[in-house]
């Protein structure tokens, strides 16, 4: 059985997340929540939340062993976009965008349901 959490309007651009939930897609959760705990990049904090909030709803209201759960697909897609602008010379103005991202993990305790990019993604390492 396969469930998810999703954390809506992350402060990084999913460009960034992508990084990280790269890392971890395939894995176990307890190799997977080791390996965000020690990555340097800012947004692996926000999805060590999302796996491990996952990985409690699997717990809680699935009763899955939280010893035999994997992660099968972790998802940053592209979020709101909020519009600033910076002053220029001349009179000029330009555009800052700051971009935000939901991410969604998915977590099963069946290995067979990863997905086949994640098994290459493992098998490169």
């Amino acid at each position: 059985m396969q469930t998810r959490a999703i954390a809506r309007n992350v402060g990084h651009p999913s460009r960034k997340v992508r990084r990280v939930t790269d890392a971890i897609k395939g894995r176990r959760v307890s190799e997977a929540l080791a390996i965000l705990k020690f990555l340097p990049n800012m947004p692996a904090r926000d999805v060590y939340k999302v796996v491990a909030s996952a990985a409690a709803n699997a717990e809680n209201n699935y009763s899955m062993d939280p010893d035999e759960l994997w992660v099968t697909n972790a998802i940053a897609d592209e979020g709101t976009t909020v519009k600033r602008f910076r002053a220029r010379p001349h009179g000029r103005a330009s555009r800052i965008l700051r971009r935000s991202t939901h991410i969604t993990v998915y977590i099963s305790d069946d290995p067979s349901e990863i997905t086949r990019r994640a098994r290459a993604n493992v098998r490169a390492r």
